[in-house]
């Protein structure tokens, strides 16, 4: 035998021999018609004394951590249970790669056979395991590492619930001064001189408009109800028209009462001609029970619940806030204030609806102004600024106008 670093027993010497096996070694080694033959069901030998191979601590590793060829454990044939194959300490799952079996162990993996070996060193840094410690699972025709973890068994995890939080945003002090972030320019020069051509009060809203629709001599519940059901006749119509309705109306006694016990057909004889007066029949019939059953024949104090009844619109319920209740909530816009807004560019940029301009007027105009500011507009848009062929001629502001401007 030669001396070396590979020397050892069935290890090639220098010479390019390789040193005879022991009859131990050669029975033991992998892939022997004996060691098969032993560890089959059968044929196994009786336990001797001290803990079984499994539970025994691995060997540190020979030569500076150099692993050792991994000793044949046993062969599982096709059948056996995997969980008792989970049960043996420090295993792996010999797939047969090319280079590493014998000719035997290819036949065997052929036909199925999964062969499981222990190794009898580990890698550094790796401690002994106990008997008692699960080793990796077996996964379907692969190779499970020996380091790997095994996963975790699957759980049905329970879905985050999104919640959806409000944040409550502080009610807006009306003393307290507002800075807004864009204004239109020489809005207080045209403001000024929209109120110096309607300083006369000679428009058709003047003196028969909604505050002038009702009967000021009957209870204060009633006088709401008027204001309330003067407003929902005034949508789409004029105000010759809404007025002219309003009297035959009161000639009959306007009340809740009143107007629950009046048929439709006579109903809508009493406000024809108004825009769309067959709706609203329907719709004056469905507030007025609604304002009996909920709220004692008086009208809701509060915009949203306003918005709520059927056939009042926003542009009714800022009024009807206003005019009944004596509380500004809004800018009331209907098609005058949202004709002239766009026309001299009070909006920062152009809108096309009665909502929207709304919004944008209450970005940066005062609230004190608030109240004002419809009937003024109002005015303005039935004697000048007219929806068709509008009177720039005489207007104060048609130096100011983007929309005169550009006549």
């Amino acid at each position: 035998m030669g001396v070396g670093p590979h020397r050892g027993p069935g290890r090639r010497l220098r010479s390019g021999r390789r040193e005879p096996l022991t009859p131990r070694r050669a029975r033991r080694a992998p892939g022997s018609l004996a060691r098969r033959r032993e560890r089959t069901p059968g044929n196994r030998p009786p336990p001797q004394n001290g803990p079984p191979p499994e539970a025994r601590p691995a060997l540190p590793a020979a030569g500076g951590g150099r692993r050792r060829p991994p000793s044949l454990l046993g062969v599982v044939v096709p059948g056996r249970s995997v969980a008792e194959m989970r049960g043996r300490a420090s295993r792996n799952v010999v797939t047969g790669a090319a280079g590493k079996c014998s000719p035997q162990d290819s036949s065997m993996n052929a036909t199925g056979v999964r062969m499981v070996t222990r190794s009898r060193s580990r890698g550094p840094g790796a401690g002994p395991r106990g008997g008692g410690e699960k080793a990796a699972p077996l996964w379907r025709g692969e190779a499970a590492a020996e380091g790997r973890k095994s996963p975790s068994p699957s759980r049905h995890r329970r879905k985050t619930q999104k919640l959806n939080v409000a944040y409550d945003r502080e009610e807006e002090d009306p003393k307290r001064p507002r800075v807004p972030s864009w204004e239109p320019r020489d809005w207080r020069q045209q403001l000024l001189n929209i109120r110096t051509m309607r300083s006369g009060k000679d428009a058709p809203v003047d003196w028969l408009g909604v505050e002038h629709c009702y009967d000021s001599d009957a209870p204060p519940k009633v006088r709401r109800y008027q204001v309330l059901l003067s407003l929902m006749l005034s949508s789409q119509t004029k105000d010759q028209v809404t007025a002219g309705a309003m009297q035959r109306l009161r000639a009959r006694g306007l009340t809740v009462d009143s107007i629950l016990q009046t048929d439709d057909s006579t109903l809508g004889t009493l406000i024809y001609p108004v825009g769309f007066w067959r709706s609203k029949v329907k719709y004056i019939k469905q507030t007025s029970a609604i304002l009996q059953q909920r709220y004692g024949g008086d009208i809701p104090d509060s915009l949203a619940e306003l918005v709520a009844l059927p056939g009042v619109g926003p542009k009714m319920a800022h009024l009807a806030m206003a005019v009944a209740w004596g509380t500004v909530s809004g800018i009331a816009v209907d098609t005058h204030v949202h004709r002239i807004a766009n026309r001299l560019g009070w909006t920062k940029t152009a809108t096309n609806s009665p909502e929207k301009t709304r919004a944008a007027l209450e970005e940066w105009l005062p609230r004190e102004l608030w109240g004002e500011i419809n009937g003024l507009l109002v005015g303005f848009g039935q004697q000048t600024c007219l929806p068709v062929h509008p009177r720039c001629q005489g207007c104060l502001n048609r130096t100011l106008c983007p929309a005169a401007r550009g006549l």
